[in-house]
């Protein structure tokens, strides 16, 4: 049976965001640990070994497969930040606003937070848990 691997555990996030190497990055992590616990009210933990997510919800798709995951959250990796957000319509139109970025099905990526308008990243956080709260609301 499928285990998932990226779970919540009790590593300590500010020694995680203390540990990035990069000054810049670091930084960087910083204000998105502050802006994602401002935005969603939810303390940050850590999901596997390098991602700090926010809140959490259950999901359970058709095929049967299962488990649980952050509402939001990022990860500061070497050559981008990842962030993580729900899909939806809404999130097209905020992307469009959003600044330098690339994205994939969930994650969305940029080089540094000075790319980006920080209101629009408080939209996406905001527009992310409410999609998800509504699609899954039993998690």
């Amino acid at each position: 049976m499928y285990e998932l691997k990226t779970r919540e555990n009790d590593r300590d996030v500010l020694e995680f965001i203390e540990a990035i190497e990069h000054d810049r990055k670091r930084e960087d992590a910083l204000k998105l640990l502050d802006i994602f616990t401002k935005t969603t009210g939810y303390p940050a933990k850590m999901w596997g070994t390098t991602i700090i997510g926010f809140g959490s919800y259950h999901y359970k798709y058709a095929s049967g497969h299962e488990g649980d995951a952050p509402l939001v959250g990022f990860s500061p990796r070497k050559a981008k930040i990842s962030l993580y957000f729900a899909t939806g319509a809404e999130r097209e139109e905020l992307l469009s606003r959003f600044g330098k970025h690339t994205s994939g099905k969930a994650c969305v990526y940029i080089n540094k937070l000075a790319d980006v308008d920080v209101e629009v990243l408080k939209e996406l956080i905001q527009h992310s848990i409410q999609f998800l709260r509504k699609t899954y609301p039993e998690g």
